[in-house]
């Protein structure tokens, strides 16, 4: 829940309904046929088949916390029912870009290359690549 939600966040999702909680993996099945009847939204990597969502008589939003659009959900069924996929890809688009913008600079500058050559004692200083040094 920390990784999704802020403790703000999560103070004011607290306040709107009761919340069902499950922190530890997938939700299990039992418990999700369980609660789903009376659940207006679900936040999860949850799989829901036609018939799963169609027991799901009172959902209104699916809030996948993934980031993709996996085929475990029937899309077309949510559409005609009013049932909005949501996803929460836009929480990682600074991460994304952070990690992207690092790769490029490991890249264009040689910095892994560079550390493994130095780790191996044959790094290249300039045009001299230095010798091996051997442990006493």
């Amino acid at each position: 829940m920390r990784m999704i939600f802020e403790a703000e966040s999560l103070r004011r999702l607290t306040a709107v309904g009761e919340l069902i909680i499950y922190d530890s993996g997938p939700m299990p099945a039992e418990l999700l046929e369980n609660y789903l009847p009376q659940a207006s939204l679900l936040i999860g990597q949850t799989d829901l088949s036609r018939e799963r969502l169609q027991r799901g008589s009172k959902l209104r939003a699916i809030i996948n916390v993934e980031g993709n659009f996996l085929p475990n959900v029937d899309y077309d069924y949510c559409f005609t029912h009013g049932i909005r996929v949501l996803i929460a890809s836009p929480a990682f688009a600074v991460p994304v870009a952070e990690m992207a913008l690092a790769f490029g600079l490991d890249l264009a500058r040689g910095v892994t290359k560079a550390d493994r050559a130095f780790r191996a004692r044959a790094e290249t200083v300039g045009r001299i690549r230095s010798k091996p040094v051997k442990a006493s």
